[in-house]
């Protein structure tokens, strides 16, 4: 008898990594009854349509609408709305990825009604609680039965966390299986022209996390340090929602305004921002996919954050954590520029084959 899997996605990141595990899902109709289940973290069209489209992803089968608010509260209403959909589906598996609130909150749900979790990305680390990540983190892999490592250090923490070695699956990082599909289409991105840029003559810019847009201070000190980059090469910088409200909110538009070489963009689709990645001179972000996504195109990430859950972006791949000492960027830029900086390389099994891996293990499990 085929086995019912939920399949929950809440934010961009997550439409990456669902994308690929549900393909590979329903090549096995046999085998497996999918079901795709929208929490609606991300309900701004710039952050949740576009993504859909540019990885083939249907429409979800139920949209949770959990919107906007604390992060108590979206927990509340995830949790709530997703107790009906476990009930009218059954499921026989729920699976979640990444470090988000839906993730969490929808691991809580499940195990809650007795319905066995995997989770995708499970083991990774920053040490850092003030992050609520790491304790979407922490949580959702202490409730989960299958934990499916990108990494072998992500192994080695859930081993420290007392995790039974036969609930441990190292994969490899199923993000990167969207990415070397989409290797294919990176010509129908017009980014580059819309934009005027030449390959290797820009810098890509991320920035959203809370801890550095909703902090005055520690927007104004990754403004200094991006004012400083946009002196030695253009900027590029699609500017998330959050972001711009914040800004706006401190008054800080002007700064924008007299920094010639940083270009403001609205947020940009997948396809268009890994080709604006690949043939970026260098990245800097905040964003844990970015960090993933350039050390496997193997371009200079300068990881906008005081720690990484992703320690093998910079022990293997490309990334530096620079937090927003703008000494510190300066200096790493420039070693970028004048071809000092380290090369880097691809971590074991970023080979874009980790969906098959997960989805060859779960018909072997679920149907012992």
């Amino acid at each position: 008898m085929k086995r019912k899997i939920l399949l929950v996605v809440s934010t961009r990141p997550n439409f990456m990594k669902v994308a690929p595990i549900l393909a590979r899902m329903r090549e096995r109709p046999e085998l497996f009854d999918t079901c795709l289940v929208h929490t609606g973290q991300h309900y701004d069209a710039l952050l949740s349509d576009v993504f859909f489209d540019d990885l083939d992803l249907p429409a979800p089968d139920h949209h949770l609408g959990a919107g906007s608010g604390t992060h108590g509260v979206q927990t509340g209403r995830i949790m709530a709305a997703f107790d009906p959909v476990l009930i009218e589906e059954k499921p026989d598996l729920v699976v979640v990825v990444g470090d988000v609130t839906g993730t969490m909150a929808c691991a809580l749900g499940a195990v809650k009604l007795h319905v066995p979790v995997a989770h995708v990305e499970a083991g990774l680390r920053s040490r850092d609680r003030r992050m609520p990540e790491e304790i979407n983190r922490i949580v959702t892999d202490a409730v989960s039965d299958f934990l499916f490592t990108p990494s072998h250090d992500a192994d080695d923490n859930l081993r420290a966390e007392g995790i039974p070695e036969e609930r441990i699956h190292f994969v490899g990082n199923v993000m990167v299986d969207s990415l070397h599909r989409a290797l294919n289409s990176l010509d129908e991105s017009t980014a580059l022209e819309d934009l005027g840029l030449q390959p290797r003559g820009y810098a890509y810019l991320t920035l959203h996390r809370d801890f550095n847009v909703d902090v005055e201070d520690r927007l104004r000190q990754a403004l200094d340090a991006v004012e400083r980059v946009q002196r030695r090469l253009p900027v590029v910088f699609p500017v998330h929602p959050r972001t711009r409200d914040r800004i706006e909110s401190f008054g800080l538009q002007g700064r924008l305004a007299q920094a010639p070489d940083l270009r403001l963009t609205e947020p940009v689709g997948y396809l268009d921002s890994l080709r604006l990645q690949k043939e970026a001179r260098l990245v800097l972000s905040d964003s844990a996919g970015l960090q993933e996504e350039s050390t496997v195109f193997g371009v200079p990430c300068l990881t906008l954050r005081p720690s990484t859950e992703r320690p093998v972006t910079v022990e293997v791949g490309t990334a530096t954590v620079v937090d927003l000492d703008a000494d510190l960027i300066e200096r790493k830029t420039d070693q970028i520029l004048d071809g000092s900086y380290k090369k880097g390389a691809v971590p074991e099994l970023w080979d874009g084959a980790a969906a098959g891996r997960i989805v060859d293990l779960l018909a072997e499990r679920l149907f012992i």
